[in-house]
């Protein structure tokens, strides 16, 4: 007899018996529920304190006359003990018989005690059955290692399986669930931060948007049929979130999913959660300023007492964040100073004289481009330690003021653990200038390429009513949960990640 079916022999059984497999439940109906992790909180002097507890069962031992399981919800597990004396031999056969058994969740009433071996345990006076398994979960198995740490083996170690059933994975790993938690706690942390330290205000922009922007990416389309109008996934929130600035809003930010149409990688899905925020009155100096201070303190609340923790193979120190211009950061790694060149083919050239060389398919490709593609290639993955990039190109920057030097705009990315982590402007408000450069961009990308960047006159029109001077800042939530959480793929820090079929 397969597993599956030894179940479904044990679900008639229990239907014979007359017992609700599935019960609609309020504890409150009952005793008031206690956290399982109530029982392993109480003291010696607490024996024969009545107590209740919901939860799946995830152990289950027999012996008899005495069966022991326990019982595990969001917040621990605790032991509880089912003595034959207790019961009548109909109730008791229940687990004796295993028809309630390990994966089932189950209601429970008692009185606080310690066993002879030290354990602090539940002894069960009353049970309800809330709902039966029709088949187990996964087997996992806790090995505690040498620094007390407990890491968790067993049959579900097939990664792609585990993102396709996150139900089961969350269900027996409680690394996992430990994970999402963390994810939790730390948007709420930025939240606070922004509402309270920054006096921003949180707001909700369109998902589906008749023209995209604030972003170079491909974009998911779809049709409205009331509206017989084409519509896209939005690639970013920027554009209407600086609309609010010329409504009159002075700060604010907005947390929630991206959609871009393009390739998947450890470090990209194509559904994603953003932070952005937009800042009057502020420029891009400032706004490393901010993001500074608000990553120090989602970093100080979940490694207190330290500013510095371990990712990877790296050892992370976010007492000091660097801050150095493209030019500088491309002068150091290749020698080559790429304000003395103007053309992609002339830098080539000067690149190939020192034995280096940089994979670009387009000689005539726009040199901002063809800069940007060399700190990439050369510079990127070396920058470990926090470090804020600034001054870029200003033809793969659309959006942002012009800088000092000719060419390039204020613009900021932030760099950490040789990752992408945020990317910033001083955010350009010449309705004049916009315009020219939407024209410039639609011109030298070909209509449908990733980095196509559509021109879009209401965003235009509302710039012409005047847009107060800012700074505005990107930050992608999963590939930040990476970070903090010590994973070297995104689909670990999302619940429920794009799968090929």
């Amino acid at each position: 007899m397969t597993i599956l079916q030894d179940k479904q022999n044990k679900i008639e059984q229990l239907r014979e018996m007359g017992i609700e497999l599935y019960p609609s439940f309020s504890a409150k109906e009952h005793v008031k529920r206690n956290r399982c992790s109530a029982v392993a909180m109480m003291k010696p002097e607490d024996a024969g304190l009545s107590m209740a507890i919901c939860g799946r069962i995830v152990r289950f031992n027999n012996k008899g006359a005495i069966t022991f399981i326990h019982i595990e919800d969001e917040y621990g597990k605790a032991q509880v003990v089912f003595k034959k004396a207790n019961f009548s031999e109909e109730q008791y056969r229940l687990f004796k018989e295993k028809l309630i058994e390990r994966d089932d969740f189950i209601y429970v009433t008692g009185t606080f005690f310690i066993t002879n071996s030290g354990e602090k345990s539940l002894d069960a006076t009353s049970f309800e059955l809330l709902a039966k398994s029709h088949q187990p979960l996964p087997v996992i198995k806790e090995v505690v290692s040498e620094d007390n740490a407990v890491k968790q083996y067993g049959e579900f170690n097939d990664k792609e399986e585990r993102f396709r059933q996150r139900y089961a994975d969350l269900a027996v790993n409680d690394e996992v669930r430990r994970r999402f938690k963390l994810r939790a706690r730390v948007i709420s942390h930025i939240r606070s931060f922004l509402d309270i330290k920054m006096g921003m205000i949180e707001v909700e922009t369109p998902i589906l948007q008749p023209v995209y922007g604030g972003a170079a990416a491909r974009p998911f389309t779809t049709h409205h049929n009331q509206l017989n109008q084409n519509m896209f996934l939005r690639i970013s929130f920027e554009l209407y979130l600086k609309r609010l600035l010329v409504g009159g809003f002075d700060s604010v930010y907005e947390i929630g999913r991206d959609f871009r149409n393009e390739g998947v990688s450890y470090k990209h899905n194509p559904e994603f959660t953003m932070l952005e925020f937009y800042k009057a009155y502020a420029n891009l100096y400032d706004c490393m300023d901010i993001v500074e201070e608000m990553l120090k303190n989602i970093i100080w609340a979940i490694f207190f007492p330290k500013y510095e923790f371990d990712y990877q193979e790296h050892h992370l120190d976010f007492t000091t964040f660097n801050r150095i211009t493209m030019r500088d950061a491309i002068l150091e790694k290749t020698g080559i100073d790429v304000y003395q060149y103007q053309q992609t083919i002339v830098v080539l050239l000067a690149l190939q004289n020192k034995g280096l060389s940089v994979p670009i398919k387009d000689m005539e490709q726009d040199y901002g481009k063809t800069v940007l593609d060399i700190f990439e290639h050369f510079v990127e993955k070396d920058l470990i330690q926090p470090t804020f990039v600034y001054e870029y190109p200003k033809s793969v920057s659309p959006f942002a003021k012009d800088a000092k030097r000719e060419g390039y705009v204020e613009r900021f990315e932030l760099f950490i653990a040789g990752m992408e982590f945020g990317n910033a402007f001083t955010e350009l408000n010449d309705p004049d200038i916009q315009e020219a450069r939407f024209r410039e961009m639609a011109a030298l990308y070909k209509n449908g390429e990733d980095e196509e960047t559509p021109f879009d006159e209401d965003y235009l029109n509302a710039m012409r009513y005047g847009m107060p001077p800012n700074t505005g800042f990107g930050m992608g939530i999963d590939r930040l949960m990476m970070l903090l959480t010590n994973q070297s793929s995104i689909k670990e820090v999302i619940l429920y990640p794009h799968l090929k079929s």
